[in-house]
């Protein structure tokens, strides 16, 4: 019984997989999970694997070996639209807006169908977590700032009511004050019970919203631990330049 409560709990699991580039392989034996309601963060240095480890579980490149399982189905190899169709949502470091629509029409290419027992994301419920947004649902993508368009890119991202939304490099090249408002929004969605995975590094920032750290080096996990604690000797030895 106490086992089968752990599994409700855990939202994503990711166990083994092998990642390659053609002939190299990026990604060895990797694994980790992500429950419901959690922050997990994966940290480490540039070119250790976080992208890649995110493209493998939104089939965008196809983990070779492993499983992947989401809310119990193993979604090895399927394609990227069936994938978050399922409830996954992925907002790419390079976020990808469409940057000759309006935020109204981005949210509108977002949108998918509403999915029994989650509240639909619509665009008033996000303009209430975007307030930036909504102040200008007429702009063109292209014409905001870098920090609106991450907002947007999330928000997009959240018109397809997923369970759980993967964030690559949230954080990277925001202002401090952009930094505190996307805080907010990821404590948030955790409140409105999205479960979120996100790569950064940032240490400071994920220390305030994350629940959980993986700490990834050379394609594989080495360390992992509540995020509070995270020894500074661990943070020396795995993250530090």
């Amino acid at each position: 019984m106490f086992e089968q409560f752990i599994w409700a709990l855990t939202m994503l699991q990711v166990d083994s997989i092998n990642t390659f580039y053609g002939k190299a392989q990026i990604i060895f034996d990797l694994s980790f999970e992500v429950s419901a309601g959690e922050v997990a963060v994966l940290l480490g240095r540039n070119g250790a694997g976080k992208t890649t480890t995110f493209k493998s579980i939104m089939g965008l490149v196809p983990a070779a070996r492993g499983t992947i399982t989401f809310n119990t189905e193993n979604i090895l190899g399927w394609p990227p639209h069936k994938i978050c169709g399922l409830g996954l949502g992925y907002v790419p470091e390079d976020r990808r807006i469409f940057s000759k629509l309006t935020i109204m029409e981005n949210l509108e290419v977002g949108k998918q169908p509403s999915r029994k027992g989650v509240e639909p994301w619509t665009p008033d419920r996000l303009f209430e977590l975007f307030p930036n947004l909504g102040e200008k649902p007429g702009q063109y993508g292209g014409n905001l700032s870098g920090g609106e368009q991450q907002m947007l890119a999330i928000a997009r991202t959240l018109m397809g009511n997923p369970e759980l939304i993967i964030l690559d490099e949230p954080s990277e090249g925001l202002a401090p004050v952009i930094l505190e408002q996307l805080a907010k929004t990821i404590v948030k969605l955790k409140a409105e019970g999205v479960a979120v995975l996100m790569a950064d590094q940032n240490l400071n920032f994920a220390k305030t919203v994350c629940d959980w750290a993986y700490i990834i080096q050379q394609g594989r996990i080495c360390h992992e631990s509540a995020i509070n604690e995270l020894s500074r000797e661990t943070c020396e030895k795995y993250l530090s330049v």
